[in-house]
Order: C-alpha cells, then sequence, then structure tokens
C-alpha cells in the first residue's frame, strides 16, 4: 500500500509537517510544495551523511544534482518523492542548501 504525505517547505526554514510517520515496508508518497520565495530541497537520509553533504554543497554552491532521495524546488514549485522505508526506526530529512538545515530545517519520519 502506498501512503501519501504533504509536506510543504517555507522560508521560515521548517518543514511542515516536520514529523510524519511510515510502516516498515511501506512506499510513502511525498508531495512536496515550496511555499517560499528562494529554493528549498527536501533530502531523506541519515543527519550525518545530510552534514557532510552539507558541506560539500557549501563548497560548490552552483552544484546542480537530483538523486532519487532528494528532490529541490524552486519558489512556488510541486513535485513529488517516492520513497520505501525498509527498516524500522528513525530516518531524518532536511534541506541541504547552504544554511538551511544549520537553521533548523529538519525533520524525521518515524518507521515503525
Amino acid at each position: 500500500m502506498t501512503k501519501t504525505i504533504k509536506v510543504s517547505m517555507k522560508d521560515t526554514m521548517t518543514f511542515t509537517p516536520s514529523q510524519f510517520s511510515a510502516d516498515a515496508g511501506e512506499t510513502v508518497r511525498i508531495f512536496v510544495k515550496n511555499e517560499g520565495k528562494i529554493p528549498h530541497e527536501l533530502v531523506i537520509g541519515s543527519l550525518d551523511n545530510m552534514k557532510n553533504h552539507a558541506e560539500m554543497m557549501r563548497q560548490m554552491p552552483n552544484m546542480q544534482h537530483q538523486e532519487s532521495n532528494m528532490i529541490t524546488l524552486q519558489p512556488g514549485q510541486m513535485s513529488a518523492l517516492i520513497w520505501k522505508f525498509d527498516e524500522p526506526g528513525d530516518v531524518d530529512f532536511a534541506c541541504l542548501i547552504p544554511g538551511h538545515m544549520e537553521a533548523g530545517m529538519v525533520g524525521k519520519v518515524s518507521v515503525n
């Protein structure tokens, strides 16, 4: 079964909601909307890996990339990310645009 979650990204450096849950083995369709006036992204992964990636982005600010675990949106854009949560535990998500994660633009998925 596929679950659908709607997440908005705002210039207050927040995701709404910043937390949601999924069942282990469940595929989740995450509809993401950038409600701000600047670009934002949603990246799924471990906080440690994302901190390393954020540091790389600071060193190469013009780097463009698109991976299966991330979605980058310009102001007003909306798109979807589909992710299967295999293992129980907490999975993090964050905006890795320089300064955004550090300002608190992070969230968590509780996988049961």
